[in-house]
């Protein structure tokens, strides 16, 4: 690969990702939103995350088509895309939401719950993986 073409893929990837993570993190953002103000209150936490889980499917297949076009039929930007975007992810996590919550790493995983946490982190993966599907 010429540095040309790795300076594109690159940038390439860094459009895509940024959009895709914007995207996701958007839509998660409402759905927080959403959860913490009217779900958890009349379901609980557990079942409030769950409920939010297909609509957080929903917003990833949305935003993975959007960034289809800077694909240009390459698996190493798709793949890239989504690597780098649920870096994005995590990090935003970790600044906003331990910071607004208060918690350190350690304590925001020991809160997690446990059947809800898990399909948090087969979301991660999905996010990850779905532009290069």
């Amino acid at each position: 690969m010429s540095p040309a073409s790795r300076a594109r893929a690159l940038l390439e990837i860094s459009k895509a990702a940024t959009i895709y993570f914007a995207i996701v993190f958007g839509f998660g953002f409402v759905f927080g939103a959403i959860q913490v103000l009217w779900m958890v209150p009349r379901f609980g936490e557990r079942v409030a995350e769950l409920i939010e889980t297909p609509f957080m499917l929903i917003a990833i297949i949305f935003a993975a088509l959007i960034i289809k076009r800077f694909r240009v039929g390459r698996t190493l930007v798709a793949v890239g895309s989504g690597v780098v975007a649920l870096g994005l992810l995590i990090l935003a996590e970790l600044v906003f939401v331990m910071r607004l919550r208060g918690l350190t790493v350690s304590q925001y995983i020991a809160t997690r719950d446990p059947v809800s946490g898990a399909a948090y982190l087969m979301m991660l993966v999905v996010f990850a993986l779905m532009p290069g599907s």
